[in-house]
């Protein structure tokens, strides 16, 4: 039996225990500096070097949120079949990422509940890892799948 999944496939073709895997992103400075224009984050812990220094974390890191949405970017939904992201729940931010670190999505379906005849909300579990294997954060997110 397939266990990787084709996010071409039908709802009606999903099975829980479908794992997938993501390419692998870096994040950057430039990215961190974009996500706290773009979302009015200007907190130092992110975007002051001077102050970073001396935080718990010894430097800067990235903002939580913007690893999640990198996350999601990763992932490859096929437009033809999930029409909409509907729930980001249990999302445990594990530890920091800092400039230049690589990420990725390893994750599974958890659960499947059918909506219509052909259409139903798809439930995954995402591991957001490190090149280290560590995890990053740990989510469920839930999709329109069609």
């Amino acid at each position: 039996m397939e266990t990787t999944l084709n996010w071409s496939a039908p709802f009606t073709e999903l099975v829980e225990g479908l794992e997938f895997e993501t390419a692998w992103r870096t994040i950057t400075e430039a990215d961190v500096q974009a996500f706290a224009t773009l979302t009015d984050d200007h907190h130092p812990q992110h975007v002051d070097p001077e102050w970073a220094a001396n935080s718990a974390f010894g430097e800067q890191i990235a903002h939580g949120l913007l690893v999640l949405s990198a996350a999601a970017g990763l992932v490859p939904f096929d437009p033809e079949r999930v029409m909409a992201l509907r729930r980001v729940s249990d999302a445990v931010f594990k530890r920091p990422v800092r400039f230049g670190e690589e990420i990725r999505v390893v994750g599974s379906l958890v659960g499947l509940r059918a909506l219509g005849d052909d259409t139903g909300l798809v439930t995954c579990r995402w591991n957001v890892v490190g090149r280290d294997g560590k995890a990053i954060i740990r989510a469920e997110v839930q999709v329109v799948w069609q």
